[in-house]
This record gives C-alpha cells, sequence and structure tokens, in this order.
C-alpha cells in the first residue's frame, strides 16, 4: 500500500515515518512539506492513502483536497482538535491527533481500503461544507452551465466543472449520459417505463424520474439489454 506524508514538520514526518515501520504493509513512497510538493506528489505517485496535516502555510489540507481531481484515501494527522468534526463530515478515513499514538495509527491503518481503479472518490466543497464522496454514492450529476450538481444521499452541492469534463472521467459501465443535462448512475435505477412519446423514463431509487431522448432511450436498451 503506497503511502504519501504530507506535513509541513520535518520532525512530524520524522515520527510517522518511524511510526509506520511496525506496518510493513505501507510503503512510504514520499514526503511533502507543503499544499504545492504534495500536488505534484499526489500526481507523480498516485499514492493509496495519503497521511495529511491539515493546518500548513499557504494551502491547508482541505485546500488541497478542493484541487485534486482523483482523491485517495485520506487520513489527517494535525496538533489541532478543532478540525475533527469537519474532517469526519468530509469522509476522511480517520482523524489523529498529534502526537500520534500506535494503537490510534494502527486502528486508522485497519481502516484503509485495497487499492482500486481511478476516480474512487472525489473531493466537494459547497461554501463552508464539504465532503469526500464515493463514486458510487453519486446516483445523478445536474448540468447547470458551467457547474454541475452532484447528488448523493441527501446532499444536492454545485461543483465549478461542466458535466461534459465529468463524465470523461466516470466509468461508463456505471453512468449513462441520459440526455443534454443528466448523467445517472445505472446501479441507482429503480424501474424504467416507457413515456408518452415513445422515449424511455428513468426513475431512480431515490424517486425522482428523467426522461430520455428517443436517441438516448435506444442507448439505454442496450446498456440495460432491454
Amino acid at each position: 500500500m503506497k503511502a504519501l506524508i504530507v506535513d509541513d514538520e520535518r520532525i512530524a514526518r520524522q515520527e510517522l515515518r518511524r511510526l509506520l515501520t511496525a506496518h510493513p504493509e505501507i510503503e512510504i513512497v514520499g514526503e511533502a512539506r507543503n499544499g504545492d510538493e504534495a500536488l505534484a506528489a499526489i500526481a507523480q505517485i498516485a499514492p493509496d492513502v495519503v497521511f495529511l496535516d491539515i493546518q500548513m502555510p499557504g494551502m491547508t489540507g482541505f485546500d488541497l483536497l478542493e484541487r485534486l481531481e482523483d482523491v485517495p484515501q485520506i487520513i489527517f494527522t494535525t496538533a489541532y482538535d478543532a478540525y475533527a468534526i469537519k474532517a469526519f463530515e468530509v469522509n476522511a478515513l480517520d482523524y489523529l491527533m498529534k502526537p500520534i499514538a500506535p494503537e490510534r495509527l494502527a486502528a486508522a491503518l485497519g481502516k484503509i481500503r485495497p487499492p482500486s481503479k481511478p476516480l474512487e472518490q472525489v473531493f466537494v466543497r459547497d461554501g463552508d461544507r464539504c465532503w469526500i464522496v464515493r463514486i458510487s454514492e453519486i446516483y445523478l450529476l445536474e448540468s447547470e452551465g458551467n457547474y454541475t450538481r452532484l447528488c448523493f444521499g441527501k446532499e444536492r452541492p454545485l461543483i465549478l466543472r461542466s458535466l461534459a469534463a465529468l463524465e470523461a472521467r466516470l466509468d461508463p459501465a456505471v453512468f449513462f449520459r441520459a440526455g443534454r443535462r443528466h448523467i445517472v448512475n445505472l446501479k441507482w435505477i429503480d424501474h424504467v417505463e416507457n413515456g408518452v412519446t415513445g422515449n424511455l423514463v428513468v426513475t431512480l431509487k431515490t424517486g425522482q424520474a428523467i426522461d430520455l431522448s428517443r436517441r438516448q432511450s435506444s442507448r439505454l436498451k442496450d446498456a440495460l439489454s432491454l
């Protein structure tokens, strides 16, 4: 499991390295002293997990996550407990207070998932709220100009990415372009009905109905083997 350590304090990085020697399954493939170095390292080495300090000069850990296309698994490390609630709200694997206790580190490592395909999760910020969202939890993407509204759980935040840009990063076997404004997660479809104009109407497990064009209806029939 490839790991990257991001912390502006050299002593903190060294201590975490020392603690991780007790866990041979974790391979430390790099370190970064700030957000800019972390962005470059993540792009180059694609770590499975990042041990991420929150309060760093120039760019906080949350700022860093917002600039990532593909978000790896995150374990926050910090000397400040004020960020704990926010860290768990964004769906980080864990939140470790410095000085890090060996047993807490072991518990955090136990939450790491095996490596998977790229774009397993994305970081989303909407005003003061933010989340790390697993792609499988997104049931609908709606275009609103240069923005896209992501629908997951009871949340519907807007992000500054076009629907077309996001479509290029999604698995076409799971996400289906239902029309000019919508992409639906096929695994969230509850049922499909015939529309009044000969098209199909998809109803998601959330109860939301999406009208497809005739062309997209034909494509969906092929995708679902209808």
